[in-house]
């Protein structure tokens, strides 16, 4: 079993009773990855991300804001 450190970044409430849960997770490798959990409802959806993956997620996730 690998052991990681998890550090919560942020909590976010999203419409219809949604939850979306930023966590730092590193690895007892070294990797170091963005954990998206997204709960709705009971059901969760977690995605691990690659820190060039979350450059471009924010930045087209600010470029869309920006348009509202």
């Amino acid at each position: 079993m690998t052991e990681e450190t998890i550090r919560e970044v942020t909590k976010l409430e999203a419409p219809y009773g949604r939850e979306i849960v930023l966590q730092d997770v590193v690895h007892e490798t070294g990797l170091r990855v963005m954990r998206i959990r997204i709960r709705e409802g009971s059901r969760f959806t977690i995605l691990d991300i690659d820190a060039a993956t979350a450059k471009e997620l924010g930045t087209v996730l600010s470029a869309w804001a920006d348009q509202t």
